[in-house]
């Protein structure tokens, strides 16, 4: 019952909003009683942080296996914008919550999930610190400013990426590993 309350809260959490969606909403959904919430989750705040630490604590376990590849920096960030863009197609809906809902946390629980994105983004500045010091990067780049950029690129997608839509889930990965590690200026450049 706990992951059908889970499932159902996400649905809902999309379709009307978190704060506008409320237990009694859940639970009618389910046609069960408040008492088979409750008896899972002791507020809905609970249950939005278990939406929220499940999915950042699968994406730390997935993003560590990418990184304990024998592997070039660039692929190891390539594999890693594949797993956010990937994501999206997979766990849609709740990447969805993940990132529109943060806010609605109680603050020592909003800290604790910020602190495991910290974790997160620390640990693709460390594939580009990698990457400068082997010479696949630029030594000028700022490792800890294009982490940032990398997560801006990949996590606003969430807003108007439609898997099965005009791009395919892996194109635009390629799009943005692409993009990421050639920008938008030609290899040979035009001499004026």
């Amino acid at each position: 019952m706990k992951r059908e309350i889970m499932q159902q809260s996400i649905a809902l959490f999309v379709d009307k909003g978190y704060s506008a969606t409320s237990i009694q909403d859940i639970v009618d959904a389910l046609g069960v009683t408040k008492g088979s919430f409750y008896y899972h989750y002791k507020s809905k705040d609970a249950l939005l942080m278990d939406i929220h630490q499940q999915y950042i604590d699968e994406l730390l376990t997935r993003q560590e296996s990418i990184l304990q590849e024998a592997a070039p920096a660039k692929d190891k960030l390539a594999a890693i914008v594949r797993l956010l863009i990937g994501d999206m197609e997979k766990q849609g809906p709740i990447a969805n919550i993940y990132f529109r809902e943060l806010r609605h946390l109680k603050e020592e629980n909003a800290k604790t999930i910020r602190a495991k994105r910290a974790e997160f983004r620390e640990q693709i500045e460390s594939v580009l610190l990698a990457g400068i010091e082997s010479g696949e990067f630029r030594k000028e780049l700022n490792p800890k400013m294009i982490a940032f950029a990398v997560l801006g690129v990949t996590n606003w997608s969430y807003q108007w990426f439609q898997p099965g839509g005009e791009l395919a889930t892996g194109e635009l990965a390629e799009l943005y590993t692409d993009f990421i590690l050639h920008g938008v200026t030609p290899v040979h450049p035009r001499k004026p």
